[in-house]
């Protein structure tokens, strides 16, 4: 059965909603960037909309190997600005073509670091959506080539602008919550077995085999495209890439620390029955120095009987506090004699977001040449945290993680795990 992220909005709780104002520019201080969208789909158009909100962005061309995909987001903006943008689907063309001062890249996982590298190579600025890449040489390769070509690149963690959840760490960080021993993140779904799709042809509007890119080349499914991709690890890493990388990066940013010490996972598919391959269920634990935190999430079995079902639970000497989505933040304070603290969210539609702050913020650092608050380095470590924990997955046993080197300790084997190989003619960046 298909569970994605809309399901889950639809099942949540109500959040309060806030229409996005764009921040007030004097007209003469007012600046238009050439912008460019890798990946006009669902969450890639989500993006561009805010770009054109904000009144800084003008989206000169488009790209994407679906033509129904990409014809469909020209048409909306074409409809939204009178100007149509111009349409690739070589994301190179595109580059070498309208040398954008911008570009959104909003594909599947498997498909981030090239384009990306390329779009900083040609001397754009990027957004780049969350996780960072499939593989951690991947993520690195990327800082290094930010770091080389001096662009500014924001992943898109956008609760790290969410009001609710700065207000929480804030709290935490003011020592609120006492003394943090152990942080639980989960995501709960209902579900069950579901049923495998037979593979198909790939449709005319779909160049699958560029799709595929430097991933293995399979089947076409219509499981995976569109949307479904992240339940195949050929192309991404699950619910753990996909959620993990979010509410992980809450620790990282609570704790101000940079990586784990040790990492162990287990995982298997004891429910679904469909033909994606991704684990229905999986339990990570992370050693940190002072802390300990654990990473769960399961497709199936999600109830009432558990009042939250999705965030991070910071068990701390005063209290325990719930930092959620659509249902806030919760402080419950250990002394019975106190009361909870709540606050709600502050989420813009579609979709129950805060991408407008992370955009502002990305347009500041653009014009100021100033590293954003999602700064490909931090992306990269909250992305680490979800990859290691499938990397221990598929290696059978726990690692134990050199952050500053960024290799596994004495366990080659592991090692490999942290690149794989590219199918010919794409080349793994270095």
């Amino acid at each position: 059965m298909k569970i994605d992220r809309r399901d889950f909005i639809k099942k949540g709780s109500a959040a309060t909603l806030l229409s996005f104002m764009p921040a007030v520019i004097r007209p003469s201080e007012i600046r238009r960037y050439r912008t460019a969208l890798i990946g006009s789909g669902w969450w890639g158009m989500n993006i561009a909309r805010t770009a054109l909100a904000s009144k800084q962005n003008d989206v000169i061309a488009c790209c994407d190997v679906d033509q129904r995909q990409l014809d469909a987001a020209c048409q909306e903006f074409d409809k939204l600005t009178g100007a149509r943008p111009r349409a690739y689907q070589d994301y190179r063309e595109l580059l070498h073509t309208e040398k954008p001062e911008i570009v959104i890249v909003a594909t599947p996982d498997h498909w981030h670091a090239l384009p990306a590298i390329a779009a900083m190579q040609a001397g754009a600025d990027v957004y780049l959506e969350k996780p960072v890449g499939h593989t951690i040489a991947e993520g690195q390769a990327m800082v290094k080539t930010a770091r080389k070509y001096g662009r500014m690149v924001q992943v898109g963690t956008h609760r790290r602008v969410s009001p609710h959840n700065k207000s929480a760490i804030q709290f935490m960080q003011e020592g609120k919550l006492g003394k943090i021993g152990m942080v639980r993140t989960f995501v709960h779904y209902s579900g069950g077995p579901g049923k495998a799709i037979p593979d198909q042809e790939p449709p005319e509007h779909l160049d699958w085999d560029f799709w595929c890119g430097p991933a293995p080349y399979r089947s076409f499914n219509p499981r995976i495209h569109p949307k479904g991709f992240r339940r195949f690890l050929d192309y991404a890493n699950g619910i753990l890439g996909d959620w993990g990388i979010h509410w992980l990066d809450h620790i990282l940013w609570w704790s101000e620390e940079k990586y784990p010490q040790t990492v162990y996972s287990t995982a298997d598919r004891h429910i679904l029955k469909d033909n994606t391959d991704a684990p229905d269920h999986q339990v990570v634990t992370y050693q940190f120095e002072s802390f300990t935190a654990t990473w769960e999430h399961r497709l199936f079995g999600g109830n009432d009987a558990e009042k939250h079902h999705i965030g991070s639970y910071f068990y701390g000497t005063e209290g325990t506090l719930h930092l959620g989505w659509l249902d806030g933040w919760t402080f419950y304070p250990s002394k019975k004699s106190e009361k909870p603290l709540h606050e709600e969210p502050q989420l813009h539609e579609p979709d129950r977001q805060n991408i407008p702050e992370l955009w502002d913020d990305f347009m500041s650092s653009v014009r100021t040449r100033q590293l954003p608050v999602c700064d490909i380095e931090i992306g990269h470590r909250s992305t680490n945290m979800s990859l290691l924990g499938m990397l221990s997955w598929k290696a059978g046993r726990s690692i134990r993680w050199d952050g500053e080197k960024e290799r596994i300790i004495d366990d080659p084997e592991a090692n490999r795990l942290l690149k794989r190989d590219y199918r010919d003619p794409w080349v793994y960046p270095g």
